[in-house]
């Protein structure tokens, strides 16, 4: 049985990590990389309970997860990661998968997809990964660029998304992906007031509030998800 380990207490205003991977190299390789960029890992786990009591205790700004774990390495990771949304709302929570497992993105992310991301382990060894848990940590979403299009990919659009042009499809594809509106202008190569014109044309299409720009972001990602 694998134990929970546990560091000193990081400094103030340092984000808080949680790793949770029975592989202890992957998760040793996961810890420098994060703390080489100023994050402090609290705690790392080897199962699932040992996720769910570590986040209890030290109560991270994010928990790293990963999607196969003991004992019988199929989905105790992901059925852990959604208890962890409805116990811990305030913690975000990056899933990692060598496969994708998108039959159960829907019930991640569950009625928000603030502070929750899904990325393919092929990336953590570069930039996307460290993008990835901070934007989830910052109560953002991410999601790996090869998940958003087999969400949608041979199926049909629900009624929400049908108004959407595929220019405002591919836009919010990558809003799903955590882009910003500029990084969003250089992938399509476009003026960055276009984008925010198709931004704002998905805002209002979708009938999202008038509310803050990164809330209606969140939704508008959320419907997108929701449309497999």
């Amino acid at each position: 049985m694998t134990t929970a380990t546990t560091p000193p207490a990081p400094a103030a205003g340092v984000t808080r990590v949680v790793l949770a991977d029975d592989a202890s190299l992957f998760r040793a390789a996961l810890a420098e990389l994060l703390e080489r960029d100023g994050y402090a890992i609290v705690a790392q786990a080897g199962n699932a309970d040992e996720l769910l009591d570590a986040v209890e205790r030290h109560r991270p700004d994010i928990a790293v997860v990963d999607i196969r774990m003991p004992p019988t390495h199929r989905l105790e990771g992901l059925r852990a990661a959604v208890l962890l949304r409805q116990r811990h709302p305030g913690t975000g929570v990056l899933v990692l998968s060598q496969y994708l497992e998108v039959a159960h993105l829907d019930e991640l992310v569950g009625h928000t997809a603030r502070g929750v991301g899904y990325l393919l382990k092929d990336r953590v060894t570069g930039p996307d990964f460290l993008d990835a848990v901070r934007r989830v940590a910052a109560d953002g979403c991410a999601f790996d660029p090869e998940v958003v299009p087999l969400l949608v990919g041979g199926r049909g659009w629900r009624d929400e998304l049908a108004e959407l042009s595929p220019r405002e499809r591919q836009v919010l594809a990558l809003m799903a992906q955590g882009r910003s509106n500029n990084a969003i202008a250089d992938e399509l190569h476009l003026t960055t007031r276009t984008v925010e014109t198709h931004v704002r044309n998905v805002f209002q299409r979708l009938a999202l509030p008038d509310e803050a720009e990164h809330n209606r972001r969140v939704l508008a990602v959320l419907a997108y998800l929701r449309s497999a």
